[in-house]
């Protein structure tokens, strides 16, 4: 493994999850809390879901206690708070990667989901893979959602946003 591909990647996710951010500033407070019928619902919903799992996700990396609670969604009523909570979940994740050691990228982390009561264990690699696949197929759900109230959309190819970096 290498630890400069996963620093490339999480710059790509949230460079790309920024991106997001714009383009949900653009809408209402009201459609940002709009109920969606497909997925997890509303725009609000996948971005604290979003903060919820890479969070959980980057403590069981960094081999720290869950939260004890979840990021409720409820407590976010507008994007400029739920912003606000997610810089500060972005700031965690992202140092929590950088902090990173070539070698940690092949240490066993066990897992323990309630839904899942086997107890599973995966090397560090395969978590940061899963945190930016899991920021992609979100944002996949989200950019339709924003186009269709109105608010600007990207394309969201990796390659588009490494080219981007090297101008």
């Amino acid at each position: 493994m290498n630890l400069t591909y996963f620093h490339e990647i999480f710059d790509y996710n949230y460079a790309l999850h920024s991106r997001v951010w714009d383009s949900i500033m653009q809408i209402t407070d009201a459609q940002f809390l709009e109920a969606i019928p497909y997925s997890i619902g509303s725009i609000r919903n996948h971005m604290v879901h979003l903060m919820n799992v890479d969070q959980r996700w980057l403590c069981r990396v960094m081999q720290m206690p869950l939260p004890a609670q979840r990021i409720d969604q409820e407590e976010y009523r507008t994007r400029a708070a739920t912003h606000q909570k997610w810089e500060e979940i972005e700031k965690f994740v992202c140092n929590s990667v950088y902090s990173l050691s070539e070698s940690d990228l092949d240490r066993p982390v066990e897992i323990k989901i309630s839904s899942r009561p086997n107890m599973n264990v995966k090397p560090v690699w395969q978590i940061l893979a899963h945190v930016v696949n899991h920021g992609t197929d979100h944002r996949a759900q989200i950019l339709p959602i924003l186009h269709r109230m109105g608010a600007p959309t990207f394309d969201q190819d990796l390659m588009l946003h490494l080219w981007q970096e090297d101008e």
